[in-house]
């Protein structure tokens, strides 16, 4: 029985002073949730203030993204062993706004993803299909390129991967559940033909406007283990709700 993962990738939002204030309200409202694994990824300036206000929770710190190196002349980027000292246990790594914005590829992700490992950070892997690709059929060749050329040479252990379809992610539109379970199913046998039945270990998170409504529905389906939280993950009382949802 896979453990449900929820996390809240709050993006570029919240100053420290706002990532307290959510924290004071949140933290409550989820000390009784047992099971479940509950992260959150705030900016790289609030890792300080949410990991002393972490401490002794059930809530994991994660950050949402990592750069390859562990030190060096590379103005501006965030090491494995930085994150790992700021308290984080898990990273987001892949996420299309990374892909799309700061053209990252296969090749950069699986060198972030191994770095991660190595300095014992989980990962939170994304994965998804644009709008064109998803209409033109190809939706599963992009998962399978992605998953094979992401994981290659990867271990499976510390691997959580979340499948975000890119026509989802902030536009109010979420996949079907239909949908939805084909490509977590789909996902889940790609991981097969990598790490054979340990891939029955690996849990496949839904990301792409989860919300308080649907939620429930999503979480409902065989091969969908949890979900990657973006907006509605900014509100304490709605991510306590996708925190506590039920089956």
């Amino acid at each position: 029985m896979r453990k449900p993962f929820i996390a809240a990738n709050w993006k570029m939002n919240k100053t420290i002073g706002e990532t307290k204030s959510f924290l004071d309200e949140f933290i409550p409202l989820v000390k009784d949730a047992k099971d479940v694994d509950i992260i959150i990824a705030p900016p790289f300036t609030s890792l300080g203030i949410a990991s002393a206000m972490l401490k002794d929770t059930n809530i994991q710190l994660s950050a949402q993204d990592i750069f390859y190196e562990e030190k060096g002349a590379f103005t501006g980027e965030v090491s494995p062993v930085m994150l790992a000292d700021a308290g984080c246990e898990h990273v987001i790594i892949g996420h299309s706004e990374r892909r799309q914005y700061f053209h990252e590829t296969d090749e950069i992700v699986n060198k972030k993803i191994k770095a991660a490992r190595k300095q014992g950070l989980d990962v939170i892997f994304c994965i998804g299909e644009s709008l064109e690709e998803r209409e033109s059929g190809k939706t599963l060749d992009v998962l399978e390129r992605e998953v094979e050329n992401g994981l290659k040479d990867v271990p499976a252990d510390g691997i959580v991967v979340a499948y975000e379809p890119i026509w989802a992610i902030g536009t109010g539109k979420t996949a079907t559940i239909e949908q939805a379970q084909e490509a977590h199913k789909y996902i889940r046998e790609r991981l097969a033909s990598i790490y054979g039945n340990k891939a029955n270990e690996i849990r496949i998170l839904y990301g792409g406007s989860v919300t308080p409504d649907n939620v429930d529905s999503l979480m409902a389906c065989e091969d969908v283990d949890g979900a990657l939280v973006g907006g509605a993950s900014l509100k304490p009382d709605s991510f306590a709700r996708i925190v506590k949802f039920k089956k």
